[in-house]
């Protein structure tokens, strides 16, 4: 082969190269956010994962919200994140009902479609409660206590 032709064929292997590294990288981000999200609980069509703790915890938090049906946020009136809430999801219609600990500000919620009462509540008794409806896209329920 002569210097000539391996300089047409270089640059192709060069651009093959270079894509499948960009492809590698990528891949080994979505592996990495996933890796920072929380283990998921429960099973089937209810199941749930709260966390957001840290800023590589929060910010895979926050990129999936959008890829569920339901996300709740818990704050202090100032702003400020909050953990350790108690959560009540109840149904309508006999829609499932889950109850869970939120150790982090933000949860992901998968449910089936349909009406819900959430209830979160604090130590010390403060209570706040909204209706959603899940379905046709994500919903979130921010809480402020």
């Amino acid at each position: 082969m002569s210097s000539v032709q391996a300089s047409f064929i270089a640059p192709k292997n060069l651009r093959r190269a270079l894509l499948a590294f960009a492809c590698a990288v990528g891949a080994a981000g979505g592996a990495q956010a996933q890796s920072a999200m929380p283990q998921w609980k429960g099973e089937g069509a209810v199941r749930y994962v709260c966390g957001g703790i840290g800023s590589d915890e929060s910010n895979a938090m926050r990129a999936a919200m959008k890829e569920h049906p339901l996300a709740l946020l818990f704050a202090r009136s100032d702003g400020a994140y909050l953990a350790d809430v108690q959560v009540d999801i109840k149904g309508a219609d006999g829609a499932p009902s889950l109850a869970l600990r939120a150790n982090g500000p933000v949860c992901l919620v998968d449910l089936p479609a349909g009406r819900y009462t959430v209830e979160a509540a604090m130590s010390g008794g403060n209570v706040k409660s909204q209706a959603v409806t899940v379905g046709g896209g994500s919903k979130t329920a921010s809480f402020r206590f």
